[in-house]
């Protein structure tokens, strides 16, 4: 039995280390390790974390608003405030020739980011 475990254990194993190799393999493929590209990468990089952190907050202001903890002219404040926001990310995104599908992030086996 324990053989019988050890066995199926081992192919667990290899099955984990075989994915993980493809990964790291197509994360190596993927890598834009072009100097000229350095500062659309950043840009990528930082649009993600900015668009992550937006969704966030507009997440918590809903559920705020659904709870009347905001009063009627911090509603409006924060709806402009997301407004713009979001048209500056389009303004920014179209500046460096990034679509929405490229601000989300493969974590591997968690999936996507976003």
């Amino acid at each position: 039995m324990m053989e019988s475990k050890l066995k199926a254990a081992e192919k667990d194993l290899a099955k984990f280390s075989s994915e993980l190799e493809a990964n790291k393999k197509e994360q190596i493929d993927n890598a834009q390790l072009d100097p000229d590209n350095v500062e659309a990468g950043l840009a990528k990089l930082v649009l993600t974390i900015i668009e992550l952190i937006r969704r966030l907050l507009e997440k918590e202001a809903i559920k705020r608003m659904k709870n009347d903890s905001l009063s009627p002219e911090e509603i409006e404040r924060m709806g402009c405030t997301f407004f713009k926001l979001k048209k500056r990310l389009e303004e920014l995104k179209k500046e460096f020739g990034l679509e929405d599908e490229e601000l989300n992030l493969n974590l591997g086996p968690l999936g996507d980011l976003m």
